[in-house]
């Protein structure tokens, strides 16, 4: 399985674009054959997999577990409420003790503080289901839908509202892919400077270019894809009157999408609150492939864990 074998994937830097490349012909295989009707494979025959959740999930947690079922594994589901880590055990002892019992551990989790102290205890790979700074299984995900819908080429992509971990995960792994990404969000919404700095020098190396672009209806002009998420993340609900007041000139509706080109694709990583980021009218209409980069989940971290555990 070459250089991916045993690494963990906490943040898309941890992947090279051959690391993506290689993700993306595996699950393209892993698809094929599942609709051709072999949904079951032996690339996890005999393994264990904690699926580790601090946070509550649809799309995660089920992709995950068939997932790691379908690859011939045992999905072991962890609620973080339910262990001693509620009565005060550590993630270092936690993590010394799942190594011994499981042969990777996906972590979805409040703080990517987390997902590093289980990383450095635990000596097999972690895999990050979500952190407060990336979602790369999600995003990555994402980018095979993109490929598989418009071709291996350079793209206009454009992120539209909270420059959350979503976006962060988004113009890196564009960045890395050769895209040109733009993140449309308000000023006090920005992607890290970090982040952003990070995703600028490997567009620069990869021939793509990535931007910040404050104004919405420029940032979407000519668009092949057209990306937004909730204004309000779990543990953001402090912030929801002031969020509700600067995002509106943000929301994914038709006014912004007739902006874009013609066959411009939408895309949403879910929950969607309808009516807030986006239209019933965008969500549901000819352009939208929300529900097939939901499905794509499931084959994409399949190829993730079947070569990396």
């Amino acid at each position: 399985m070459g250089k991916l074998k045993g690494k963990n994937l906490l943040s898309i830097l941890d992947l090279t674009r051959e690391d993506l490349e290689k993700i993306f012909h595996l699950a393209q295989a892993l698809k094929a054959e599942y609709y051709a009707g072999k949904k079951i494979q032996d690339y996890l025959r005999g393994k264990t997999v904690a699926l580790f959740f601090e946070k509550p999930s649809t799309r995660t947690r089920i992709s995950f577990e068939v997932g790691v079922y379908q690859l011939g594994g045992y999905p072991l589901y962890l609620n973080a409420q339910e262990m001693q880590l509620k009565r005060g055990e550590t993630i270092k002892d936690t993590a010394m003790v799942l190594e011994r019992y499981v042969d990777g551990i996906m972590a979805r989790v409040f703080s990517h503080n987390t997902l590093l102290e289980l990383a450095e205890f635990a000596r097999i790979p972690v895999i990050n289901g979500l952190s407060d700074l990336e979602h790369p299984c999600q995003i990555i995900s994402d980018y095979f839908t993109i490929i598989e819908k418009k071709g291996f080429k350079k793209l206009k992509i454009v992120y539209l509202g909270d420059g959350n971990n979503v976006a962060n995960s988004l113009i890196l792994a564009g960045a890395l892919l050769g895209m040109n990404v733009i993140c449309s969000s308000p000023k006090d919404f920005l992607p890290p400077k970090e982040i952003v700095e990070k995703a600028i020098d490997l567009a620069r190396k990869y021939g793509g270019k990535v931007e910040i672009i404050e104004d919405p209806k420029e940032a979407v002009k000519d668009a092949d894809v057209l990306y937004t998420d909730v204004w309000i993340s779990m543990g953001q609900e402090e912030e929801r009157e002031i969020r509700k007041k600067v995002f509106p000139p943000y929301q994914l509706n038709m006014n912004l999408v007739s902006l874009a080109k013609e066959d411009v694709i939408i895309m949403h990583c879910l929950p969607a609150h309808r009516g807030e980021e986006i239209t019933d009218e965008v969500i549901d209409g000819p352009n939208s492939v929300v529900f097939d980069q939901a499905e794509n989940r499931l084959h994409v971290q399949k190829a993730i864990m079947a070569l990396i555990i």
